[in-house]
């Protein structure tokens, strides 16, 4: 009863008293209850509760009589979505460019401490299983795009692809927005700084390899940790580290500028890789490194909690303690220049070893910057042309 009272405390805001317990019954029992276990194989979230918009909340639990077998695991659900606008702008000082795109909704990745799943609450879905299973196509977004970048005052800067969700995430494979966007983006020399954790951007490498001799793209691979046991466990199905550093090999001598990133950064589960991934980076023909501290915003906080309650129960005190240190007190803050760092004698210690290696690695310069001069607004892009 120790043990549920623990997993009580942990998995505190979810729901009622009653339905935690019997979710920390579950968890702790999970590894002799297969059919829970079976159920959401593959998936980075144990728990699907309502988002925080939601008048009423409901989770599913097992209460013993073993019905959860006769479920279907979860399976992942597509809808197309008709997008009012692609663009999406911001002024953030911890952000090092002023707009971005994403074509999907939610991501099949499934990161157990992805800072996007509260966005899925803006749907009426949950940050949890939500996310991971049910997402959306933005199937207009090359259109949107071209219609935007073509417009009398639009300025050409920078953009960021996949700050929200991954841009080569499984469904790309088929559904190719990505790369309909960057085919407007290359007829239009425009820039664009990509972030993934997918060796799929592989696939587009004859288009990256041409706007790199024209110094208008950049590819930003993150790596969480070496150890591909755990990157299945944290991020299930993202490309296995070695494939992503296999994909930076690969577009490095494909002449395509690229930048490892470690993100994020968990106190106490891969903190004592730092110096080893900016290494193999630095190898696999990266430029540049970077690095974000874990961030529990909103709804992550109890869905990586509950990760941790499952998977590494023995660290749990010692990685929340670090995470509050650094945080005020709190699981999260969202204070601008101190979001992505924190802020602590840990933090501080992190930030040293971080920028140590960097230097002993090569990777101390800054990356050269895109070029903006070569832009061209595309013709008609979906605007109305002036009447004579």
């Amino acid at each position: 009863m120790e043990e549920v009272a623990v997993a009580d405390t942990i998995l505190r805001g979810i729901g009622s008293r009653e339905q935690r317990v019997a979710r920390a019954h579950t968890i702790i029992s999970d590894a002799g209850h297969r059919p829970a276990f079976e159920r959401r194989r593959g998936r980075g979230a144990g728990i699907n509760t309502a988002g925080r918009y939601e008048a009423e909340s409901r989770e599913a639990f097992d209460d013993g009589w073993d019905t959860e077998a006769e479920l279907a695991p979860f399976q992942t659900h597509i809808q197309s979505e008709a997008a009012r606008s692609i663009l999406t702008r911001n002024t953030s000082p911890d952000l090092p460019f002023d707009r971005s795109v994403n074509a999907y909704r939610g991501c099949e990745h499934g990161c157990a401490y992805c800072y996007s799943r509260p966005s899925h609450a803006n749907m009426g879905l949950s940050p949890g299983l939500d996310f991971e299973s049910e997402l959306f196509v933005k199937s207009n977004a090359a259109t949107l795009l071209e219609r935007e970048i073509s417009k009398p005052g639009y300025e050409c800067a920078p953009i960021a692809m996949g700050t929200n969700t991954d841009p080569y995430q499984p469904i790309e494979r088929t559904q190719r927005v990505t790369r309909a966007m960057l085919e407007v983006l290359d007829a239009a020399n425009h820039p664009v700084v990509i972030t993934t954790k997918s060796a799929l951007v592989l696939r587009d490498i004859d288009l990256l390899a041409s706007m790199a001799e024209r110094r208008l793209v950049r590819v930003h691979i993150s790596v969480t940790s070496l150890d591909h046991k755990l990157s299945r466990a944290l991020e299930p199905r993202a490309s296995t580290p070695t494939r992503r550093l296999d994909a930076m090999r690969k577009l490095s001598a494909a002449g395509v500028p690229v930048s490892i990133g470690l993100a994020p950064i968990i106190p106490a589960v891969n903190d004592h890789e730092i110096e080893k991934i900016i290494d193999c980076g630095a190898a696999a023909g990266a430029d540049f490194a970077t690095y974000i501290m874990l961030r529990l915003p909103l709804e992550v906080a109890p869905i990586f909690k509950d990760w941790l309650l499952r998977h590494m129960p023995d660290r749990y005190n010692r990685v929340m303690s670090h995470v509050q240190t650094m945080r005020g007190g709190k699981d999260n803050s969202p204070q601008f220049h101190e979001r992505m760092r924190g802020q602590s004698p840990y933090a501080w210690q992190i930030d040293r070893r971080f920028q140590m290696q960097k230097k002993k690695s090569g990777l101390y310069g800054r990356p050269e910057k895109l070029r903006r001069d070569l832009f061209v607004k595309p013709k008609g892009g979906g605007v109305q042309l002036a009447l004579i």
